[in-house]
């Protein structure tokens, strides 16, 4: 995905460390995986946006009043955005991604009269804090409501590439859109109303994450569908096969485990290439209402 360099005044940034020295599969720049291998197993139940409260028992904490998200060109954690982005090629490659994120969803709420404020982007190797509270490498990538921030260890780049088979640029933007998903979800009001129901109806709270997975999904194949004319040959399929490796169904059976449909929280592969597929086709956000059949 052919996308421009970032405007260091119009995105939110911070480094929580930079001891990684990661570089992108396929040879770009020098560095190691840091992280070592995770099993697959524990990739099942934390990638691509878990929820970090429900994992670390506060979800009750997520509950209360959100903290201001840092202004838009005011890094934070040490250095300026050009510092921090360009730190390494998997970084750029993220900042890259989110300022084209910014661009293209900041209209799309300004057009609905519903307030946008950006996410910030944390960065952190090995482990960091969130207003979630810990983050960790093993949790993979993930959005934290409570100060809306999208945290990632770029080393996951490279267990994508190297354990789950999920190769390719797009496959990486494909991450960081699907955890702004989280963040649209957040300032829609749509996360505190499945978590609501799901304090309502425990035995649902399964299936309720897996629409609000599969939503973020739809979300991220608009933002690629109203910026196509960025789109490279193999992008789309890349995405999909992305999508196809990290789906529930899919990542328990590669763990040696029976997949079962009351462990889901993400959604199986074929649901997520479909919900995928659906935003790359229509680029319409209001196709991604994985929930409308609860309203019936």
């Amino acid at each position: 995905m052919k996308l421009d360099d970032f405007d260091p005044d119009s995105v939110s940034v911070e480094d929580q460390g930079r001891g990684g020295g990661f570089s992108l599969p396929g040879g770009i720049g020098g560095g190691k995986l840091g992280c070592g291998t995770i099993v697959i197993a524990v990739i099942a139940a934390l990638v691509f946006g878990v929820d970090p409260g429900q994992m670390l028992g506060q979800l009750s904490q997520m509950q209360g009043g959100q903290e201001a998200a840092p202004s838009q060109g005011q890094p934070r954690g040490g250095g300026t955005a050009e510092e921090i982005c360009r730190l390494n090629p998997a970084r750029l490659e993220s900042c890259n991604a989110l300022s084209s994120l910014n661009k293209t969803w900041e209209p799309i709420f300004r057009a609905s009269n519903v307030a946008f404020r950006q996410p910030k982007l944390a960065f952190y190797d090995q482990a960091g804090s969130s207003g979630c509270g810990a983050a960790q490498s093993a949790m993979g990538p993930f959005y934290c409501p409570t100060d809306q921030g999208i945290y990632l260890d770029t080393d996951f780049f490279r267990q994508m590439d190297q354990e789950l088979g999920a190769t390719g640029q797009f496959a990486r933007d494909y991450v960081i859109a699907h955890e702004y998903g989280h963040h649209i979800q957040n300032l829609t009001g749509m996360s505190d109303q499945v978590r609501s129901l799901q304090q309502q109806n425990p035995s649902q709270a399964n299936q309720l994450s897996v629409r609000l997975e599969l939503q973020a999904d739809c979300y991220a194949g608009v933002w690629a569908a109203k910026n196509r004319d960025r789109l490279e040959p193999g992008d789309m399929e890349s995405g999909l096969n992305a999508a196809h490796q990290i789906g529930d169904d899919t990542l328990m059976k590669a763990a040696g485990r029976r997949p079962v449909e009351a462990a889901f929280t993400h959604g199986t592969s074929a649901q997520r290439m479909q919900w995928l597929r659906k935003g790359l086709e229509t680029g319409n956000e209001d196709a991604c209402d994985t929930f409308a059949d609860l309203r019936r």
